[in-house]
């Protein structure tokens, strides 16, 4: 029996831990896959830890789930937490493996008895360890050994609970593709002996940019998913967010408070983005009574930390600018002159297309949008950027603005011709109606 991460949580289910595992002893299988989104990292993790082997920690917690699956009916909720007897079960798989792969290699004494020493690990102790599992993990599957597709791959498969199909309609690629990257992966970490461990002081600076930046992929994938039927995916979000906490216990550098500040300004927003039949919400049509204020100040705070460094990065910066926008009552107290400045700042430290497109749209904003369509030209002209739908969409709105409707037909059009995702693609078939109904 495999399972793998359902991603969908059926309306009327069992919310708690302890009754999905009620559930499952029923039968229920919708409950197991469902304590399997939820825990088969965190198994994962443990797993990896004591077994210091990537295949072998996940054929560990296929393993413990097929126990937890004929043993559901027999958890009693008065003697232990549903997590603490799946992890009690993982833990115990795990020294299985370790044994009957010294019996099967023929491993020295010294290793016996090191297996013998994990055996006496408290089951309950390791459940509290789950965030340490989880950290060496996430450093693990982030090491610049790897390639950065390979990074991930790694983390969304193994700390993040994805399919492979779920990661490769995320990123545009076929399950075979994602498959033998993270099969490549896991080679690479045996065969060069990678530790699974956090990184000592001195390499820590090194290391926590390359999972700074998988760790915001991750993020971007769940607040605006590159395709699909849904515009957000709030699981993946939460996650992001989750190990940005984690790793500003380890280390509160600039950039890590820079980006949970960002995740966390962009979070606040989620719920005024979509209505309840999914469609997208703008920016300037939010409910903004919607948003948290409580996110919006734990961001803002986070912002203030990571400036008072002295070191501008680039994450605080776009941080800076989400949180103009949260101090904006209605959507026209915008200071989109303060915004354009960040803009500058980010373009002057992180230059990019995508940077001077979102400048474009805000010095539209501040100065019309014959001047923002100006520079989305001047980009469109260089070749950049010509196949990336937003910036199509971006154009067709400043020219419907202008009432130029040809030309906002045509680049509307071009952007539904490149978008992926369901949501936007509503969008803009409905955009084009209104223009075409328009006489």
């Amino acid at each position: 029996m495999t399972f793998a991460a359902s991603g969908v949580v059926p309306s009327g289910s069992p919310s708690s831990d302890e009754d999905l595992l009620v559930a499952a002893g029923r039968g229920d299988q919708s409950a197991i896959g469902q304590l399997y989104d939820r825990f088969s990292g965190q198994m994962y993790g443990l797993a990896m830890r004591i077994t210091q082997d990537a295949t072998l920690a996940q054929d560990v917690v296929q393993e413990a789930f097929v126990g937890i699956w004929r043993n559901a009916a027999r958890f009693d909720a008065t003697r232990a937490s549903a997590r603490t007897w799946m992890m009690s079960i993982t833990h115990n798989r795990s020294i299985d493996a370790i044994r009957r792969r010294s019996q099967s290699e023929r491993m020295q004494d010294a290793v016996v008895r090191r297996v013998d020493v994990l055996s006496s690990i408290n089951a309950e102790r390791a459940a509290h360890d789950i965030e340490d599992d989880r950290l060496r993990l996430v450093f693990t599957c982030c090491h610049p050994a790897l390639s950065p597709e390979a990074r991930v791959a790694m983390t969304l498969r193994e700390v993040c609970g994805l399919t492979t199909e779920q990661i490769a309609t995320a990123f545009l690629t076929t399950p075979t593709t994602i498959a033998q990257r993270i099969v490549r992966a896991k080679a690479k970490i045996r065969d060069a002996g990678i530790p699974y461990e956090v990184p000592s002081p001195a390499d820590l600076p090194e290391r926590v940019a390359s999972v700074l930046a998988v760790v915001y992929l991750v993020f971007n994938e769940g607040y605006s998913a590159s395709s699909g039927d849904t515009l957000t995916r709030a699981d993946l979000s939460a996650e992001a967010i989750r190990l940005a906490r984690l790793l500003v216990t380890l280390q509160t550098g600039p950039e890590i408070m820079g980006l949970l500040a960002l995740m966390l300004l962009h979070e606040s927003r989620r719920t005024a983005r979509t209505t309840p039949e999914g469609d997208i919400i703008l920016l300037e049509d939010q409910d903004r009574s919607r948003w948290s204020r409580a996110l919006i100040e734990e961001g803002r705070q986070w912002i203030e930390r990571s400036m008072k460094s002295g070191t501008v990065n680039v994450y605080a910066l776009q941080a800076a600018i989400s949180a103009t926008h949260a101090e904006a009552a209605t959507s026209a107290a915008t200071d989109w002159g303060q915004i354009v400045r960040l803009y500058d700042s980010l373009q002057a430290i992180a230059p990019s297309p995508v940077v001077e497109l979102n400048r474009a749209v805000a010095v539209a904003m501040r100065d019309g949008p014959d001047a923002g369509l100006n520079l989305i030209d001047a980009i469109l002209n260089r070749g950049d950027l010509a196949g990336y739908h937003l910036l199509h969409a971006a154009r067709a709105d400043l020219h419907r603005r202008m009432e130029r409707k040809p030309q906002a037909v045509e680049a509307y059009g071009r952007a539904l011709e490149l978008a992926q995702q369901e949501p936007e693609r509503r969008f803009l078939r409905k955009r084009l109606r209104e223009l075409n109904e328009r006489d």
